[in-house]
């Protein structure tokens, strides 16, 4: 799952999110919705869709604080199952420990222990494949700019089928033949380490927010 997670937050986060991305989507998405965006500048625009703030719910937090409420999560189920915390206190440490690791204080459940569904569901040890799935495609990014020079020129031309020949040859073929970790390897020609993802979040996110 890790895998998989790596190719939706490749294309959601390191292609969509980027400048290039927009330059050429810019045009249609004005003339889609111009009375919303006709006081929006390009740059405002930009900074809206890489906007940075603290968020209490997982799947509307950025990607630079994401990672927080994974560490989160994991947290707690390793303490369920090693029997540090029971059930009924869920509550009461999810509100404690989401102060001290993504720093908020949930004002209820609903934004605190009840937002995802993956426990209910019985889906533990499913969280940590989404920051893994981070740093693969972080570094599945960087390998991809390596050896397909073009990449930016080729998004800002709406062109993307370069990178999904390039993901089908050396990710998707191998489906379940190699695990995550393997795999992360055999195409990046590194073991699966933080250095890419801090590398591509200090190169997207400092110029917007450290003038």
């Amino acid at each position: 799952m890790a895998a998989h997670e790596s190719q939706s937050r490749l294309w959601e986060n390191q292609i969509a999110r980027s400048r290039e991305f927009w330059q050429y989507w810019e045009p249609a998405f004005r003339e889609t919705f111009p009375n919303q965006l006709q006081e929006v500048s390009s740059k405002d625009l930009y900074l809206a869709i890489n906007s940075v703030a603290l968020n209490p719910i997982r799947v509307d937090s950025d990607e630079v604080t994401y990672n927080l409420h994974i560490i989160l999560r994991f947290k707690i189920e390793r303490m369920l199952f090693d029997g540090t915390v029971s059930i009924d206190e869920l509550p009461q440490e999810w509100n404690r420990l989401s102060k001290i690791i993504v720093g908020i204080d949930p004002q209820n459940d609903t934004q605190g222990v009840l937002q995802d569904v993956h426990w209910s569901g019985a889906a533990f040890g499913y969280f940590p494949s989404y920051t893994l799935g981070n740093l693969i495609a972080a570094q599945l990014w960087y390998t991809i700019l390596e050896e397909l020079p073009s990449t930016l020129r080729d998004i800002q031309k709406g062109n993307f089928s370069q990178i999904l020949k390039w993901l089908r040859a050396n990710v998707h073929q191998h489906g379940r033949r190699l695990n995550a970790l393997s795999l992360a390897e055999k195409v990046t020609g590194e073991k699966l380490n933080h250095k890419c993802l801090i590398k591509y979040l200090k190169e997207r996110y400092c110029p917007l927010y450290l003038h």
